[in-house]
């Protein structure tokens, strides 16, 4: 009787879904691309989640609890001023997590009899502002999602985004395209590069069109009057005046939820016995 175990241990023999030999051509990008879409969107679909609010910001903005900490041990005078920029840095965390409870209170992401889910709180997935956001949806029980990246030094999801809603991508154009495809608003926190870019990102989609018109909020006045600096865009003939119009700054959460109903956020009311945070 014949022996054909070279045929069933070669790799050609394999399924094509078990062989990650096969999977990892650089010809298989595209199937991969798609992969990567449809696996975060079936699970979106299976939660009921048919939009969101994304915060963007800082994956270097501490919780306060940290930040003490991190100055308690600060042993050196670089240290020490270092730790004491990151805690007075750090009341944009609890300014995230205190708008995000309003927004998955007030926003519809505690469906109500199985309903769909609206205006859930999706973040990058990471530390800093996304933890605080997904915090503050976990304190009043609501879902939320974490859109994760592959990156040369790994992140680890923040442990506040919902399990089952906590994703991690390959292509950062895959992870843009899930942050903007369900987004009702954006809400931006002080960041770096990163956040810049997601901003842009965003802005240009609305500018151009690509997506519709969008409340968008930059909290923390001080932060982006000094950072960005649009006018001199506009006063340059870069942008058009009119896309000075595209967001409004914002201080304080409470001001930020009001900026974004009145910029044409549609919010969920809560019945009359529900307490609103």
């Amino acid at each position: 009787m014949s022996d054909p175990t070279q045929q069933t241990s070669s790799p050609s023999y394999r399924l094509a879904v078990e062989d990650p030999d096969f999977l990892l051509r650089d010809e298989m990008r595209a199937a991969r691309f798609g992969m990567e879409y449809l696996k975060a969107e079936l699970a979106l679909r299976d939660w009921g989640v048919r939009s969101t609010v994304v915060v963007f910001g800082s994956a270097r903005v501490p919780s306060p609890e940290a930040a003490a900490e991190v100055l308690r041990e600060a042993a050196t005078p670089e240290a020490r001023r270092l730790a004491q920029r990151r805690l007075e840095f750090a009341g944009h965390y609890e300014a995230a997590r205190h708008f995000a409870r309003i927004v998955s209170r007030r926003g519809g992401a505690l469906a109500q009899g199985g309903g769909p889910r609206d205006n859930v709180i999706a973040t990058g997935g990471g530390p800093g502002i996304m933890e605080a956001a997904n915090r503050g949806a976990a304190d009043v029980g609501a879902p939320s999602i974490g859109f994760n990246i592959t990156l040369p030094e790994e992140q680890v999801p923040n442990a506040y985004s919902t399990p089952a809603l906590t994703f991690r991508f390959h292509y950062f154009a895959m992870r843009k395209m899930h942050l903007a495809m369900r987004a009702n608003a954006l809400a931006v926190f002080p960041g770096g590069f990163g956040t810049f870019d997601e901003l842009f990102e965003i802005l240009t989609l609305v500018q151009t069109r690509k997506a519709g018109p969008l409340p968008i909020v930059l909290f923390g006045r001080a932060y982006w009057r000094e950072v960005l600096n649009l006018e001199a865009m506009a006063a340059h003939g870069m942008i058009a005046e009119r896309d000075l119009a595209l967001f409004e700054m914002v201080d304080e959460p409470e001001e930020g939820w009001a900026t974004l109903v009145r910029r044409g956020l549609r919010a969920h009311t809560p019945p009359a016995d529900q307490p609103v945070a």
